[in-house]
Parts: structure tokens; C-alpha cells; sequence
């Protein structure tokens, strides 16, 4: 069967069906060759089971290591829990975050601590602070009345 197509029609559909094709190759050689995939890393947790739920019934900075810390914290009606951490310089922090109610951002300014946190996950970033100061933990998220005043501090010594 012979399907009678202008010209130009017939280079526009050879260009997309090329382009298809590469977009097909690329990520099934990334997938299968390079073992790159999509984050599936996803942690739930029932957000109104988070106060009785490890870690987060206890949220606080705890040892994983020489060095390596883990950071369980909890993002509620604004304010971050732990309020204050501290850790000696050059410290691998391992933040898990989550949110019993609403979305809430966490940032660390001067970092590329970033994290947005959503009620019934568990957000988590790893980062190394070299340098000695204070580092403030912001919601970048607006959360509602009270959003300006939800902060926490890290004392980096």
C-alpha cells in the first residue's frame, strides 16, 4: 500500500521517527549499560504515626560514624525539630526529613541543601560541611501564617 505524502511531510515524519528511535537507544543504553534509572529510592511513613515512628519520635543528630552523622528531622507548624544540632567541621551530615502536616521546603543557605518535604515521605540528602560557623535550616516553602518564623541552626565547630 502506497500512502501519498507530500515531500515535506515525508521529512518531518523520517525526522520524528529518528528522533523517537535516539530517544529510545539513549535511555535504554543509560538503563541497561550504565545502571542509571530514576530515583526509586522513595521512604514513606504514615504522618500520623510520625511521633511514635523511629526515628522521628525522637528527632536529633546521632552518630552513624567517624565523622558521619545521621539527622533525623521533623518538619512541623513552624518549626523544625531538632531546633538546634551541633558538629565538628568537616562532618558528613545524612538528613532525613519528613512532615506530619503540610509541605515544607528545608534549606541551608550557602549549601546546596535543598530538600522539599512532604507529608508521608521521608526526604534525604547527604552533605559535608567543611567550614566552622552557623548554618540556619529555612523553610523555602510557604506553609502558612506563622512560615517566617520556622527555623532551625546547625553549629558547625
Amino acid at each position: 500500500m502506497k500512502i501519498d505524502l507530500p515531500r515535506y511531510e515525508k521529512i518531518w515524519i523520517t525526522f520524528g521517527i529518528g528522533t523517537l528511535a535516539a530517544f529510545l537507544i539513549i535511555i535504554g543504553v543509560m538503563a541497561f549499560t550504565m545502571d542509571l534509572h530514576p530515583p526509586g529510592d522513595n521512604r514513606t511513613i504514615i504522618p500520623e504515626a510520625i511521633s511514635i515512628t523511629p526515628p522521628f519520635d525522637k528527632p536529633g543528630l546521632y552518630p552513624s560514624g567517624s565523622r558521619n552523622y545521621k539527622a533525623a528531622i521533623v518538619a512541623k507548624t513552624f518549626t523544625f525539630l531538632p531546633t538546634e544540632m551541633r558538629i565538628p567541621a568537616g562532618s558528613t551530615v545524612h538528613f532525613e526529613v519528613t512532615s506530619p502536616d503540610v509541605v515544607h521546603g528545608l534549606m541551608i543557605p550557602g549549601t546546596n541543601v535543598n530538600m522539599l518535604v512532604v507529608p508521608g515521605r521521608i526526604t534525604q540528602f547527604t552533605y559535608t560541611f567543611k567550614h566552622k560557623g552557623n548554618y540556619y535550616l529555612i523553610c523555602n516553602e510557604y506553609c502558612g501564617s506563622g512560615h517566617q518564623l520556622m527555623a532551625s541552626r546547625l553549629i558547625v565547630e
